[in-house]
């Protein structure tokens, strides 16, 4: 992968994150808010994207990653993605740390050690959220899942993906037990919208319809 800066990186990753989320072109101001930047602070670097050949970007219809754009924001998720699951796997890294961690190191990683922590790994399909970490041709393969608000009561599944960004909300989760691989029951659910009583990792907790929204089951 052509080597690129820091700042280049984060704005492609999050472009490409936006627009798997949004599936459509981002907005400018998405995109600031998503990197904690001003709008244009944001505006100018889209600009540098678009004369560069990774972006498109027009006045007033946001942005959208070209076919280098994307491929070299992929390459940039499969480092953070591989980091994530070594730190975890092989380090023990806590779930709520191993984000930060990977924001960090996914810049500095070689394409050479990239396919030797691949390897040793067992050539990992996804990262501890249970996010897909892109392969050595960079295909991101997509599994679907439904979110735990969609269980009816008595019904039970297993956790296959939870957010990655939030620190207390990984905090909590994982002490409710509600980690990618854990099985998840819906013990009871509150009429007009109101909360799940939900039991996983041998205890039973209240949660909201919007956090079960976020948690997607299998």
């Amino acid at each position: 992968m052509k080597k690129r800066s820091k700042s280049v990186e984060d704005y492609l990753k999050a472009i490409y994150v936006l627009e798997h989320e949004e599936h459509a072109r981002v907005s400018t101001s998405a995109v600031a808010d998503r990197l904690g930047v001003s709008a244009p602070a944001a505006t100018t670097m889209l600009k540098k994207l678009a004369s560069e050949g990774l972006a498109r970007h027009e006045r007033y219809r946001g942005v959208e990653l070209t076919a280098a754009g994307r491929r070299a924001a992929v390459e940039i998720i499969r480092h953070h993605r591989l980091i994530e699951q070594y730190l975890s796997q092989r380090l023990g890294v806590a779930i709520d740390e191993v984000h930060e961690e990977a924001e960090q190191l996914e810049h500095a990683l070689s394409e050479e050690l990239e396919a030797r922590i691949d390897r040793d790994l067992g050539f990992p399909s996804h990262d501890p959220h249970g996010d897909p970490i892109p392969d050595a041709d960079l295909t991101v393969t997509e599994t679907p899942v439904r979110s735990l608000a969609e269980l009816e009561e008595g019904e039970q599944a297993t956790v296959q993906r939870v957010p990655d960004r939030d620190r207390e909300l990984l905090r909590y989760l994982s002490s409710i037990g509600i980690l990618p691989g854990q099985t998840v029951k819906v013990l009871a659910a509150e009429p007009f919208g109101g909360p799940l009583l939900v039991a996983a990792g041998g205890a039973q907790s209240p949660i909201t319809r919007d956090l079960a929204a976020l948690i997607g089951i299998a």
